[in-house]
């Protein structure tokens, strides 16, 4: 069976969730293309979301940014690993190649690991980049990096040039790497059920605002829930990953385990679409999402990440959106901006039919 290969960033959940999406069109447009995916994501995820079959061969792909928590980063780690990951690029992507060989590749598709590219060379088979931003574009802002490893970002550069091409997704940064691009929409995973059927399947009342904690895989666990100074005009919802604490938590606070998107069938994007705010720091993923499904965003920085400055400046035109200053954030202090958030004007709905169009795009390519 001929396959595509999907290099897949193990960098929090917002890459994968979003190739999953496209994993799932293309499956339902091509059930005769096998997919591989290479990445260092958790299992459990791909588990959860991919609707079709695939093969999953675990393992890192490209060095990511080291995050010591949801709102900061490890420089120092971060350029130590990127130069060890990227010092031996070129006998990775001939591993990588002699591995594929007889999996009858068609096409290599990155988001966005520099070895994607290096491999569909290897394998003389087009690539595809989808992305809404570059590793070297994120590198080359990390002061000391260019002075320590002035090949580093010239070396993935290198490989992104080899791209057949890049789509482009909203809010991006650093794309023009790419000699061919294409802009699409969002690709956001969307709720699957009523905003009522949620609410109702997890204990959440219907006849008061909802507030959704959504911090990704790293948490935010010097977040004390009992200082959050709304608890009695708003409902706080929160999954394992994102505070410290015990299961029984202040009133007004409702803790989803994530066992519970195993054993019900609702998905977090359900959860996502049940809240009136999602509480957050800007990533592509979640603010899709919201986008999606109209929900405000009240966001807290994540620290000096060249992405971050891109998401604000972009946000606005896809969901109301506010800021919360960290000290205010772990301190409880929600209420007021909360309040102020809801008064705003949404925006008008964004275009999310990006994973759609990234399939047939995968389609063009594989027949051509």
């Amino acid at each position: 069976m001929p396959s595509i290969v999907f290099y897949i960033s193990g960098h929090g959940f917002g890459h994968a969730s979003r190739q999953v999406e496209v994993i799932n069109a293309l499956s339902e447009l091509r059930p005769d293309l096998g997919v591989i995916i290479r990445s260092a994501v958790d299992p459990a995820l791909l588990e959860r979301t991919v609707r079709g079959p695939y093969e999953l061969r675990p393992g890192a792909c490209d060095s990511g940014v080291v995050q010591t928590d949801s709102v900061s980063h490890d420089d120092e780690a971060t350029i130590r690993q990127a130069i060890a990951f990227h010092r031996t690029l070129a006998s990775r992507a001939d591993d990588e190649a002699r591995g594929l060989r007889g999996a009858d590749i068609t096409l290599v598709v990155g988001d966005i690991p520099a070895l994607a590219f290096e491999v569909a060379s290897r394998l003389s088979v087009p690539s595809l980049a989808i992305a809404n931003f570059t590793w070297d574009w994120i590198y080359e802002a990390m002061p000391g990096l260019t002075d320590r490893a002035p090949d580093l970002v010239p070396v993935i550069r290198q490989a992104y040039a080899r791209a057949t091409l890049a789509l482009e997704l909203p809010m991006a940064g650093g794309l023009e790497v790419f000699p061919t691009r294409r802009p699409i929409p969002f690709i956001a995973r969307r709720a699957t059920r009523s905003r009522g059927e949620t609410r109702e399947r997890f204990g959440l009342p219907l006849d008061r605002p909802v507030a959704l904690l959504s911090f990704g895989g790293y948490g935010l666990p010097a977040l004390d829930l009992r200082a959050i100074d709304c608890l009695d005009r708003w409902t706080i919802v929160t999954t394992d990953r994102t505070s410290a604490g015990g299961a029984a938590g202040p009133a007004g606070v409702v803790r989803i385990p994530e066992t519970a998107f195993l054993q019900t069938g609702f998905r977090y994007e359900d959860l996502v679409g049940a809240a009136d705010v999602v509480i957050t720091k800007p990533g592509y993923g979640i603010i899709a999402e919201c986008a999606a499904s109209g929900t405000a965003i009240l966001y807290t920085s994540r620290g000096d990440f060249r992405e971050y400055d891109v998401l604000v400046r972009e946000m606005p035109r896809y969901v109301r959106n506010r800021f919360i200053a960290q000290p205010d954030l772990f301190a409880g202090r929600w209420g007021e901006a909360l309040e102020q958030l809801m008064r705003q004007q949404m925006p008008a709905p964004a275009n999310t039919n990006g994973a759609a169009i990234a399939a047939s795009v995968i389609d063009d390519l594989t027949r051509s």
